[in-house]
């Protein structure tokens, strides 16, 4: 969403002018200011081993920046506050430099870097802030611990404890602030906002912290700099690692996508659905307190809940009339079909349960296999009650929108016979908080087919 809330702007002015104090004093970078060239370059040359730290580690920051850009065009772990392999550059600089210092490097790498979305100064801005604090926070804490002391004397086992006290702390800012800027531009709901974020990048920050400490303690030890920055090496591995499982993951997305987009064109009277049934299932999951993986993977049954309409016969979804009971019988192995055609997707077991089981009902008179009750895997109950909600309230060609009160009131009605009551309640909750605002509505530059007579029939609440 390219639109920032005025007090998400206003959040990210009071972190930029709080990260500028943090910046002063500034070490001097050279020498007595000068056209000429000579002067410059001999002021340089007088600078403190502070002021090289600066320059080598912003250098360094900035160019991984760029060639982790390079890499992945569009969203991927390059456009977060600090690219995965830089976070030990970053870490490397709080334990080296004094606060003002270190909080100098991530700048020109974070300033300089291309902003996809808009306004991009507001979000280049909210990034060079967010990196500045949470840098200055880590050194700060590691210095007042006696971490810079302890690194110069190269005594790794007394380094330690100052350098994992300054990982909390930088881990800490940042899901800090990443949750609050949650709260005010995405209006995630404070008690979901910061969940997970702490605990999610402590693991992978602390081996990070332990490169950073190396790439300092190296720096001190008389192989210097250069041996310093050998330390990214194994860093470097382990982000090409990520590298492939974020084009693994960009693949994936892309299968699904195109699966969805073929119900679409061959079931035209549920065109746009299946994004608006995952949106529905997040959005359960979510009230119900489940992790955010859960989350994503209901996101993903909710989108693939109707793909196995792609081995019913065209003529069927279409047929303009009552269905006989041999083709309704063929319709209702859509479920079946779909949990075979995910067989070779990447999928855990309960997206797949709820593909295949979304169709069941609490009393036993749903598909493919009558089901009763908590035999009906939980993700599945989800997945119901968004289906349904989403067909009650979707234009059609065949039907029009109910209000969302009116099908909110027909899911309870069939809670605990056909719904499960807890997935319509969890429902109800989340619409009331965020409201209904679906992602994909129904393409109406669509041609419109003809509506069969029996469409309420197959596709209503009450099957």
């Amino acid at each position: 969403m390219e639109a920032i809330p005025g007090r998400a702007r206003l959040y990210v002015g009071c972190a930029a002018l709080t990260a500028l104090l943090c910046l002063a004093p500034v070490p001097a970078l050279a020498g007595p200011p000068g056209p000429d060239p000579s002067r410059w370059a001999a002021g340089l040359l007088r600078a403190d081993s502070s002021t090289w730290a600066v320059i080598l580690l912003a250098a360094l920051y900035a160019a991984g920046r760029w060639a982790a850009r390079a890499r992945f065009r569009g969203p991927g772990p390059a456009t977060s506050p600090a690219a995965p392999v830089f976070h030990p550059v970053l870490l490397a600089g709080a334990f080296l430099l004094p606060p003002p210092a270190a909080a100098l490097v991530p700048l020109p790498g974070v300033l300089l870097a291309r902003v996809e979305q808009r306004p991009a100064a507001v979000r280049r801005l909210w990034r060079a802030a967010q990196c500045v604090l949470a840098v200055w926070a880590a050194a700060r804490v590691h210095g007042l611990l006696g971490g810079r002391d302890a690194v110069a004397a190269c005594a790794v086992p007394r380094a330690l404890l100052p350098a994992g006290a300054a990982v909390l702390v930088y881990c800490a800012v940042l899901a800090l602030l990443d949750g609050g800027i949650r709260v005010l531009a995405e209006r995630v709901p404070p008690r979901r906002a910061w969940r997970g974020l702490f605990s999610r990048s402590l693991a992978p920050l602390a081996v990070h912290g332990l490169a950073g400490l190396m790439m300092a303690v190296l720096w001190h030890s008389p192989y210097g700099p250069v041996a310093a920055l050998l330390v990214l090496f194994p860093m470097g591995v382990a982000w090409w690692v990520f590298a492939q499982y974020h084009r693994e993951r960009a693949a994936h997305h892309a299968t699904i996508r195109a699966l969805v987009q073929a119900v679409d064109i061959k079931d035209g009277y549920t065109r746009g659905h299946s994004e608006r049934v995952g949106q529905a299932s997040m959005m359960i999951a979510r009230e119900l307190g489940m992790d955010e993986r859960r989350v994503e993977v209901l996101r993903f049954a909710g989108i693939l809940h109707d793909v196995g309409k792609l081995g019913v016969p065209t003529r069927l979804l279409r047929k303009d009339g009552p269905l006989t009971p041999e083709e309704r019988r063929v319709i209702e192995l859509h479920p079946e079909y779909g949990h075979e055609i995910t067989r070779g997707i990447t999928f855990r077991g309960e997206a797949r349960s709820a593909i295949l089981h979304h169709h069941e009902r609490l009393d036993g008179g749903g598909y493919p296999y009558g089901l009763v009750g908590r035999q009906i895997p939980e993700p599945a109950r989800v997945v119901a009650v968004a289906d349904a909600f989403d067909a009650m309230t979707s234009t059609r060609s065949y039907s029009r929108a109910r209000p969302v009160a009116v099908a909110l009131e027909e899911l309870g009605r069939c809670a605990g016979t056909q719904f499960d009551p807890r997935m319509v309640g969890a429902l109800v909750r989340a619409l009331d908080r965020h409201g209904w605002h679906p992602v994909v509505t129904a393409d109406e530059s669509a041609p419109t087919l003809p509506a069969p007579a029996s469409a309420g029939d197959r596709r209503g609440v009450a099957r």
